[in-house]
Order: C-alpha cells, then structure tokens, then sequence
C-alpha cells in the first residue's frame, strides 16, 4: 500500500472515529424490517416508521408513571426524582429528633432536647371558630373526621391501599385567603383527638406563617433555620402544647433562598427522619398558595397526600388546574371545597372530595 492509500484509509478512520453522536446514531439505527411484508402493508409501515427525531420526542412526552415515592420537579419528577433517589441521605445520620410521646420514646434513648411547652387558650381558639377538644359534636367536627378518616386510612392501612410517605400531608391552596390555613389546623386538632396517633403540625407557609399566631403561640426557631444551619437540630425547635398528642414546628427565619434549600438533601433527609421515625404520627405541612409561592411545588415532592383548599364560588377553574399541575409531583390529591353556601342558609360548610390516587 502507497503513501497516498495509507493516508486515504488514516482519513477516513478518522471522520468515523470523530463522527457526530446523531451521525452515529442514524448510522447504527436499526430500521423496520418490512421485506416479508405484503407491498401494501411495506410501504403503509415505512410511512409509518418515524425518524430518531420524532421518536426522541415521542419518547420526550410519554407520560411519566408516577410513584409515591418518587421526588422530582415540576415538569421533570421522574428523571429528577431518580436522581434524588440515587444520592438520597440515610436519615439516621441526621441527629435524633426528639419531643416524643410514649409511643416514640419507647423506640430507644434520644438526646435530651429543650423542647418548649406552650399553653393554648382552648377558649379563645373556640370562640374563634376551631376545633377543641372539650367542645361537643357539631356540623364541622363530624366533617373533619371524615376528612381525616381518608387520610389516616390511606397512611396507616395496611396492604395495598397504604400509601407511601400517606403521613405525610401537604395542605395548600390556589390563592391566600381561601381558608387554607383554618382548614390545617382544625384538621391536625381532629387528629389530636385520636387514641392511637400524634399530629406533628409544621407551618411552611415561610413568607407569611400563621398557624402559630392563630393558635396563640409564640413563634421562634423552626424548620427553615434547621434546613439553612446543620448544626440545629429540628427537635430543639419542637413546640409541646396542652392539647395531647399535638406538637408544633415553627415555620423559622424566612430565606431567600426558601426554594432552594427546600430541594436539597439536607430537607429530603430531614423530611425522611419526621415522617419515618415515629410510625403514630401524622405530619400536616400548612403550605404557601400555590400560585402565591413556588415552595408549594417543592414541598409537593415530599408529601404522599394532599389536600387541596378551593374557596368556592371564588376559585376559577383555570386557577385550580394551573395548581393542581403544579403539585402533580404528590400522587393523592384531595380537593376540599370551603366556604360553600346551602341554598336558604347563610352558613358555610366543608365538603371534601377526593382527586387522583
């Protein structure tokens, strides 16, 4: 072989060895054997075959199979959510949380923890319109405890109608004012009267939190700041109260940075270590509106069930679809219309249905 050939055959291992990732792709795809096929149904199936560029974004808008365990951003869970699987912190790492009932402390030695213990004025929160523990059947308690039936049966059932992260509940609306917040609390004071569970309720709505005012207490160091400073520790910032088997986390110093950190590894463990370490409790996340807040979306990502807040008569439908795509991540949505008016009373009732599943 002359100079001239060698060089030829040097140059054309070269072009193939530097060729293009689509050049080689199209140079390797394997295409549709229609040789044994009548001449009409060759060539409806060659017209049918796609190019790699139809078939990638074909492929690109198959519905994603969403689990509930699943982590992931809104529009991409399913690849995101495999990537925060693979690198997913063993929550044990984390320092114990503490503040338990005798259910929890039965679970072995923790670290001794200042957990504060604060009074709620049964009184005051009753007379402005919440659910209390002393305060006989009426119209709203019986429609909470059907609310939290589903709920609870969905965390705590066993057998295929469990479901995974089912304790942990994302309470949250399209828009502020919808009665959101008021639905969170009177629903964690239903659960606190329960026998067998404890209700551990978080104020996430970070930009403007009120579960704490509402109940009359005061507020301090909570979720955010133990997000943001790993050396806290969440069960430090705790909050005991009179009524049993109810505990409250603050919402914490707001952020700028409040998405972010809720995305990281540091809220994946910490979320992993609340809602597994202690299998009597239900934890109720009082989240932002979902159009007010972009945390809500993160937050989805961590919850197994939600209950959506529509104010009727006011909350547009495309409102509530822009929402409801926007928490997608979380696999049970309940919707629970507030403020509905029967017609000859002025009176306003919660009716619940359940979304999704």
């Amino acid at each position: 072989m002359d100079l001239i050939e060698r060089a030829a055959k040097q140059l054309a291992e070269k072009r193939k060895k530097d060729a293009s990732l689509v050049e080689r792709a199209v140079e390797n795809a394997e295409t549709p054997d229609v040789s044994d096929a009548p001449p009409e149904q060759s060539e409806k199936r060659a017209d049918k075959t796609p190019s790699l560029l139809e078939a990638a974004v074909e492929n690109t808008l198959k519905p994603v199979q969403r689990k509930p365990s699943i982590i992931g951003t809104p529009g991409s869970s399913e690849a995101y959510g495999a990537e925060r699987s693979a690198r997913r912190i063993d929550p044990s790492t984390l320092n114990p949380q503490g503040g338990g009932t005798p259910a929890e402390n039965a679970s072995g030695p923790k670290k001794a923890y200042k957990v504060r213990k604060e009074e709620i004025d049964l009184v005051a929160l009753r007379e402005a319109g919440y659910l209390t523990p002393d305060m006989p059947p009426n119209l709203m308690s019986e429609e909470f405890r059907i609310i939290k039936r589903a709920l609870l049966l969905n965390a705590f059932s066993k057998g295929d109608g469990r479901v995974e992260n089912g304790n942990m509940v994302l309470v949250t609306s399209s828009n502020p004012g919808e009665g959101k917040s008021f639905c969170t609390i009177n629903l964690a004071l239903s659960i606190a009267t329960e026998q067998d569970t404890t209700v551990l309720l978080v104020d996430a709505d970070f930009s403007k939190p009120e579960v704490l005012d509402r109940l009359g207490v005061a507020g301090g160091k909570g979720l955010m700041d133990v997000v943001a400073d790993k050396s806290l520790d969440i069960g430090d910032c705790l909050v005991r109260t009179n009524i049993p088997n109810l505990v409250l986390l603050p919402a914490g110093r707001p952020s700028n940075l409040t998405t972010e950190l809720l995305a990281s590894d540091r809220m994946d463990a910490i979320v992993s270590e609340i809602a597994n370490r202690y299998p009597d409790r239900m934890v109720l996340l009082d989240s932002p509106p979902v159009l007010a807040s972009s945390a809500a979306s993160v937050l989805a990502l961590y919850a197994g069930q939600t209950v959506f807040v529509i104010e009727a008569e006011k909350t547009t439908e495309p409102q509530v679809k822009e929402s409801l795509t926007m928490i997608n991540a979380c696999p049970n949505i309940n919707l629970l219309l507030n403020k509905t008016r029967f017609s000859g009373s002025n009176k306003k009732f919660a009716t619940y249905y359940g979304y999704g599943g």
